[in-house]
């Protein structure tokens, strides 16, 4: 069950794409006032930043932009140039988890927004994983967050204090097409949003990546119309 208070703040992780977008939606649906957090981690798909951006202002929240260099460390097809993003079903090997999971992503991402809700005096977070249509990631599987939400209890001086965080997950037991539904709802501009692993060097998306194919799915078994706008090069 959904507990909030009318204009109470909640930190909303927010890449620019569909499932952030229509998470950072529900959140102002039921009564928040979001505060947008993304990151600039090394991602090869910076133009999801520029989304977030344009869909921040265009929503009228506060965005923050928050920069970790996790290219540092690499290990994913996001954030190392020489690694490739599977296309059209090729596979990214004998692992279950494909190449474009970025090491402990969510697990930093999470906590660096706890610290923000501390300082804000938030007692909410939104994330928009799914366990439904997704990539195989762990750190998007209901057992990572009732575990994060556990560890957030005992790290924090709210926690201690008997005011735990609560992490929300609309659309964990969702499939794409009850999101985009669930979003066009709510009055989502999902032209906007950029979803693409691997954008041209226009922006535009590649149409053969695990996230495209998943979004455009989505909008097919929704029976509406994908917005999306597909590179050139």
């Amino acid at each position: 069950m959904t507990v909030s208070m009318a204009g109470a703040p909640a930190i909303v992780l927010f890449s620019g794409g569909l499932d952030s977008t229509t998470c950072l939606a529900i959140a102002r649906s039921e009564g928040f006032t979001p505060i947008a957090l993304s990151f600039r981690y090394g991602q090869r798909h910076t133009v999801e930043l520029e989304c977030a951006a344009a869909l921040a202002a265009a929503a009228g929240v506060e965005h923050i932009v928050s920069d970790i260099d996790l290219a540092a460390f690499g290990g994913s097809a996001l954030v190392d140039a020489s690694i490739a993003v599977p296309k059209d079903g090729e596979s990214s090997g004998a692992s279950a988890v494909p190449v474009t999971y970025v090491p402990a992503r969510n697990t930093i991402f999470l906590s660096i927004a706890m610290a923000v809700a501390e300082v804000r005096g938030s007692d909410d977070i939104f994330i928009g994983v799914n366990a439904v249509d997704y990539s195989g990631y762990p750190d998007c599987r209901p057992e990572f967050i009732d575990a994060f939400s556990n560890m957030a209890a005992l790290a924090t001086r709210r926690g201690i204090e008997g005011s735990p965080l609560r992490i929300h997950t609309p659309l964990l037991a969702l499939t794409k097409a009850a999101i985009v539904e669930r979003g066009l709802a709510l009055g989502v501009d999902y032209s906007l949003t950029s979803t693409c692993y691997d954008p041209g060097r226009d922006g535009g998306a590649c149409g053969g990546c695990e996230a495209c194919v998943l979004r455009a799915r989505g909008f097919a078994e929704a029976g509406v119309s994908d917005p999306t706008r597909y590179t050139s090069d």
